[in-house]
Order: C-alpha cells, then structure tokens, then sequence
C-alpha cells in the first residue's frame, strides 16, 4: 500500500520533529476505529489523547503526533513531536490539500449537509479516486482531519464544514481551497451562538472565502437571506448557480412521492433533467437538486450523475426507515421505525413531520385496533432566548392533525408538551432513559413511529430500545436531515 505520509512528509510539513523513519497509511483520532499503519493524533478533548498513545501504539499505528513523549512511550517510538497537536493537524491538512491536484467541493448548510454529502458520494464514486469526509467530520479537527487522510492521488474531494459559534467557517474554507461550495439551505440553528438567521447566513456565506480563482458557488434560491449568500459570493468573485423551487438556474419543477421513492423533474441549464431519490421527501428533492448541481459543476455527466443518486440512501439516525417484528412467526406483527434521532432544528423537525405523515399505519393487527403515527421529539439545542417559544411552534405544525401521539423528552419540549391537545399528549420526561424503560409500553403493531431530537439528548437510545423488541428486520429508508 502506498504510504500516505512519510515520517519526513510529515515532519516538514508541520516543522515537527519525526523519531524514527516511518510511514503511515491512515490518521486516526479514536484507538476504538485505529487501524494498523494509521498515525494517532493524541488530540485532546474530553480526554487528553496523549493517554492513548502507548495503547495505539500497541494496536499497530505507524507512529503518533504528539506534543510531548507520553508516560509510557519510549523515547525511541515512532512519534512526531509538535507544540500544538490541533496545529499540527491543520498543518497536515493543508500540506494533503497542497499536493493535490483534486477538484474540492466543500459543504455547509443549517440542514442537509451530511444527506447532500452523501449523494455527492454516490454520484461520484464511478468518477475515479474519490474522498469524501466521514461521519459529520466538519468542525476545527474534523475538516483538517478529512485533509490530511486525502491522498495525494484524489481526483474529487467533498468536504462538509459546519459551525456552531462566528467566525469557525471561514479559516476551515480557507484551510480547504474548494473549487465548489454548495450551501444547502440556512434555517434556524444555533441561533444561541448568532442571535438572528442574517447572522447564521453570514457565517454561511463566508465558506465563500475559501474558493479558488474561478470558483463556483452553488446557492439556495429561495430563502429570505438568500440575498445575503448571494452577496457574500459575488464579493469573492464566483461564478454563482442557483437552485430552488422558483426560477432559478436548478429549478424543480415537480416532485412526485411514489411508494418511498421521489420522482424529481428539474429545468437545468442544459435542459430538463428526470431523477430518482430513493426516500419521500420535497426537501430531498431540494437537496439532491443542490448536490445535483455540485456535482455537474466539478465536470461530472448530468445524466450519469442522475442515474447515480438513485445509490444514495439516508445515513444511520438520519431517517432510516426500519420494519421492526414483534412476533418471529406472524410477519404482519410488526411497525415501522424511523429513526431521525442525530439532530433537530425547528427546519429538520417541520421537514422530519411533513414526511412522518405521508406514512401509513395499519388497522386491525395489534393490541389497538387503530394504527398511530406515534412522534417521540427530543429537545432542539443552541437556538437561543426564543428556545421554548420555537418549541412551543411544532405543536402547531399542520403534520400534527396526523399524528395521533407525541411523547417528548428534554426540558425545553415540556413546553411542546404543553401546547399540544390533550389527547396528542404521551409522556413527558426530562431525560431519555424513562422512555427507554417504557419501550415495550409505546408502541403496538400497525404503528408508524418516528424518533427525532438533538444528539446530545439521545433519544437514540430510544430507538436502540425500539430495536431491541423485535428483530430490527430494515427493509428501505425514509427520510432524515
């Protein structure tokens, strides 16, 4: 295999100091995921990564970037020494983009940006030596990490950059020189960190910073501060595309939901464009249309292109769709699953709930006679002083005449809770594990149940209780943000 980084590649690119003469064919930041011959990054978070070296070392990696020897690591291992292990990462990162002559989409977006990623992904893996960034990789370490695993050889790279405080999107575009920035869509997230949605669509806009002499920005047509996006591109001098549901240069023209498949026609700049996305969902559509246009942009056959999307399906916790048996022998025992449960912003929930009813629940199999589509909504996070009244708003969602039963979890959907009529009303509780516990209590047979809230109230664990009551037959996947 060839090596990715050499010890002297990586010691001059970041001016450290390289022990040994090795070579690596990976970076890693976790030893869970370490494979044998990747470079450890002892980062530090929530733990000082320092504390693993030794452990990685002994699982195989080809060296460790460090800022010091560790307790237990001989002077003599095959280490490269930095000040800084988050700047030597960087340093890595943009050394990995230097050497590349690969063309550099980046992503940013309030919603959609892994779902988008992911159809890029499928779109254009028949396209040569395609990266493309793991997992939601798109922070301080997760944009210079997917860098500096980019080998040298990469013909497409996409990037996905998010934030979630000012001026964090701009030095990530700088670091990652895209020839193609697509902003999904700016709705209201971290709205804690910005105070207004002009606010998140400057920050947005600002990925428009990093693009290339002759970039082209790929930007949301329809939107209120769409004139914000479209400034903040012209002043970087890109060539600019749009893409909505008015006239604009990617302009949906029909969206047609069959079975679990959306039929999408579209009027592009060479003409009308059919597509498939393999999930229901009008903003899919929207999305696919955007990645649609990212794709074409960076030289890719729009017909091939369309034909590829139909790859692409949601990501774990991002709108999976899961047949959940109750009974091994009787097949019609079952409900349906839908997990949505990594993130949640007033936009993702209003997408997440117009979906969930499109559902069908099934009368006459269970305990109760009727079918439900039953909600369990976790809290959204970081949306500011105006928190319980966004919460309080998804009660008045027009998917909620559908829904028969919604349970919440978190303090800031107590006020949700509140506002719903009585009889839509479930449980209420302040954490996750109280309706982990009652799993096999809230759902029958026939029923349609979609899990959605923010990651960090893990409402996951709610849909692993889910899981657990049958045998998590999966048989196609819904929608996610």
């Amino acid at each position: 295999m060839t090596p990715l980084w050499t010890a002297s590649e990586a010691a001059t690119a970041t001016g450290g100091q390289a022990t040994g003469d090795w070579a690596v064919t990976g970076v890693s930041i976790d030893t869970r995921t370490l494979q044998p011959g990747d470079l450890f990054v002892a980062l530090q978070a929530a733990r000082d990564g320092h504390d693993f070296v030794a452990q990685a070392l002994a699982k195989g990696a080809g060296a460790a970037l460090v800022s010091r020897i560790p307790e237990g690591v001989a002077p003599d291992a095959p280490l490269l020494i930095v000040p800084d292990v988050l700047e030597g990462l960087g340093a890595l990162g943009r050394a990995a983009r230097a050497r590349t002559g690969a063309r550099v989409i980046a992503i940013t977006g309030s919603v959609g940006k892994t779902s988008t990623k992911e159809m890029l992904r499928a779109m254009l893996a028949g396209q040569g030596h395609v990266h493309v960034a793991e997992a939601s990789y798109n922070n301080h370490w997760g944009v210079p990490l997917t860098l500096a695993r980019m080998p040298a050889d990469t013909g497409i790279a996409v990037l996905e950059i998010g934030m979630n405080h000012p001026g964090e999107i701009a030095p990530l575009a700088r670091m990652a020189r895209p020839h193609v920035v697509l902003i999904t869509t700016v709705a209201p997230a971290h709205l804690a960190a910005f105070g207004s949605l002009e606010g998140i669509a400057a920050e947005k806009a600002s990925i428009c910073q990093g693009l290339e002499p002759g970039g082209i920005a790929i930007l949301p047509a329809d939107l209120d501060v769409t004139p914000i996006l479209l400034a903040a591109a012209e002043a970087a001098g890109a060539r600019i595309e749009t893409f909505g549901e008015t006239r604009c240069d990617w302009h949906l023209t029909e969206a047609r939901v069959v079975q679990d498949v959306t039929v999408v026609t579209t009027a592009a700049p060479m003409g009308g464009i059919l597509f498939k996305v393999a999930s229901p969902g009008r903003h899919f559509a929207l999305n696919a249309l955007g990645a649609l246009a990212t794709a074409v942009a960076v030289g890719v056959d729009p017909a091939i292109a369309a034909a590829d999307l139909g790859r692409w399906s949601p990501p774990q916790g991002r709108g999976q769709r899961e047949r959940i048996q109750l009974d091994p022998v009787d097949e019609d025992l079952y409900f349906e699953l839908i997990d949505d449960a990594f993130n949640a912003n007033p936009a993702s929930v209003a997408a997440g709930l117009a979906l969930f009813v499109q559902a069908t629940p099934r009368n006459g199999i269970g305990r109760i006679e009727k079918g439900r589509r039953i909600a369990i909504l976790g809290d959204m996070l970081e949306l500011g002083p105006d928190e319980i009244a966004l919460h309080r708003a998804v009660a008045d969602h027009p998917a909620m005449a559908a829904i028969d039963l919604v349970h919440c979890v978190g303090p800031r959907s107590r006020a949700l809770w509140e506002a719903l009529p009585p009889p839509k009303r479930g449980d209420w509780h302040e954490a996750a594990p109280a309706l982990v516990d009652r799993a096999a209590q809230l759902v029958d047979a026939g029923d349609v149940v979609l899990v959605k809230g923010s990651k960090s109230i893990k409402v996951s664990t709610v849909v692993d209780a889910l899981r657990r009551l049958g045998q998590g037959q999966r048989t196609h996947d819904a929608e996610g943000s």
